[in-house]
C-alpha cells in the first residue's frame, strides 16, 4: 500500500522516540534514525551489525539542513555548486562535521557525508521530522542492499524498523560519495554520478580514489562502501569474463548454479553443471545498476551452490560503479 500522511506521522513519532524507520530513496532503502541522537544511531549500528568505524551518510532535506551538520563555514562554494546541480539526487558530499553530530555517526572520524535523497516519501519524512537522519542501507552489514520494502522486511521485523513503502528504487546502487575536504574534490565511492559530471560542474578535474582502508582518522573509513567484502549474497559468488564463465560451468562438478549473464548460455554449458538458472541482465549500464541487487537476491533465493556473474565489459563511469559493487560482492 502506498505511503500516506498517517504513515509519515507514525514514522516521525517512531524517530522522535529514538526508534528506527526504513525509508525509500532513489538508490536503495535506508535504515533511518535521528542523526543527532547517539542512542538512536547506536541502535542502527546494532541492528545492522555494522563495524563501528564504518561511517553513516546523513540524509537532509536540502543545503539549509545540511549546514546544520557540517562545521561552521564548511559548506563551501563547491558544495553549493554541486547541491544546486545535483540535489536531490544520488550524491553524498563529505565535509568537516559540526560539533553537534555524534562521533558514532562518522565512525569516529572528523568528517561527515551528507546527501539529499530524490524520493518524495523520504523528503516528506525529513520535512515532517524537521531534522537530519542517518540512512545506511536497510540490510544486515555486508549483504546485498535492499531495493524494495519487501527486501527490508526480510531482514527486520516491524518492531525493529517501521518500513515506509516507496516502490522499487530506480537507481539500484548506492550514491556517489565525493570528498570536498581542504579544497580538493575526490570521488571516494563511485555511483551513478561520475567524476566527469562532478568535474564539469566544478570546472576542474576530480580525482577518483577508492581504497579499502579509506585513510580516515583514528581508523575511521573515509566513506561507506569501502570494505573489501560488501554487497554480498550468502551464496558464494564469482565474477568471470564470458569465456571463463562458460569454461567454469563445463569443468566444475556443481549440481546447481545461478548465472547472471548478458545472453543465454550454450545448451552444453547448462547441461554440464546440472541445474543452471540463467538470469538475463540488461546490456545498458543504468538499467543494469537498477536491477543488480534484485537479481543477486533472486539468485540467492534459488538455493544453488554457486552464483556466477558475467563481468561487464563497458567502460562508462556507471559501469565502473557497477564493477566496484560486483568486485566487493564476490570478494572472498
Amino acid at each position: 500500500m502506498p505511503t500516506g500522511t498517517s504513515d509519515i506521522l507514525a514514522a516521525v513519532e517512531r524517530l522522535r522516540a529514538g526508534g528506527v524507520v526504513a525509508f525509500p530513496t532513489e538508490t536503495v532503502y535506508g535504515l533511518g534514525a535521528d542523526a543527532l541522537s547517539e542512542r538512536a544511531v547506536a541502535r542502527v549500528f546494532a541492528l545492522k551489525g555494522r563495524p563501528s568505524n564504518n561511517p553513516l551518510i546523513v540524509h537532509v532535506s536540502g543545503p539549509e539542513m545540511a549546514a546544520r551538520v557540517v562545521a561552521p563555514g564548511a559548506f563551501s562554494e563547491d558544495a553549493l555548486r554541486l547541491t544546486r546541480a545535483l540535489w536531490p539526487g544520488p550524491l553524498s558530499i563529505v565535509l568537516p562535521r559540526a560539533a553537534g553530530v555524534p562521533s558514532i555517526v562518522t565512525g569516529g572520524g572528523p568528517n561527515v557525508a551528507v546527501r539529499c535523497p530524490d524520493h518524495p516519501v523520504t523528503l516528506a519524512l525529513l520535512l515532517a521530522f524537521g531534522g537530519p537522519l542517518v540512512g545506511p542501507s536497510a540490510n544486515l552489514s555486508g549483504h546485498v542492499s535492499p531495493t524494495t520494502a519487501a527486501h527490508v522486511r526480510e531482514a527486520f521485523d516491524q518492531e525493529q524498523a517501521l518500513v515506509l513503502e516507496g516502490g522499487a528504487c530506480r537507481g539500484g546502487i548506492e550514491s556517489t560519495v565525493v570528498s570536498l575536504l581542504a579544497g580538493d574534490a575526490r570521488v571516494l565511492r563511485p555511483g551513478l554520478i561520475g567524476a566527469g559530471e562532478i568535474g564539469r560542474i566544478l570546472g576542474r578535474q576530480v580525482e577518483v580514489g577508492v581504497s579499502d582502508t579509506g585513510g580516515g582518522a583514528g581508523g575511521a573509513l573515509a566513506s561507506p562502501g569501502l570494505l573489501s567484502r560488501h554487497y554480498a549474497p550468502r551464496t558464494p559468488a564469482m565474477l568471470l569474463a564470458r569465456a571463463e564463465l562458460e569454461e567454469t560451468l563445463r569443468e566444475e562438478p556443481w549440481r546447481s548454479a545461478a548465472v547472471l549473464a548478458f545472453s543465454p548460455l550454450p545448451a552444453e554449458d547448462e547441461d554440464a553443471a546440472g541445474t543452471v538458472h540463467t538470469l538475463l541482465m540488461p546490456a545498458e549500464d543504468v538499467e543494469y545498476a537498477g536491477v543488480l541487487y534484485a537479481a543477486l537476491r533472486q539468485a540467492d533465493a534459488l538455493g544453488v551452490e554457486r552464483i556466477l556473474i558475467e563481468r561487464p565489459s563497458g567502460t562508462s563511469e556507471v559501469w565502473a560503479a557497477v564493477l566496484d559493487r560486483l568486485r566487493r560482492a564476490t570478494a572472498e
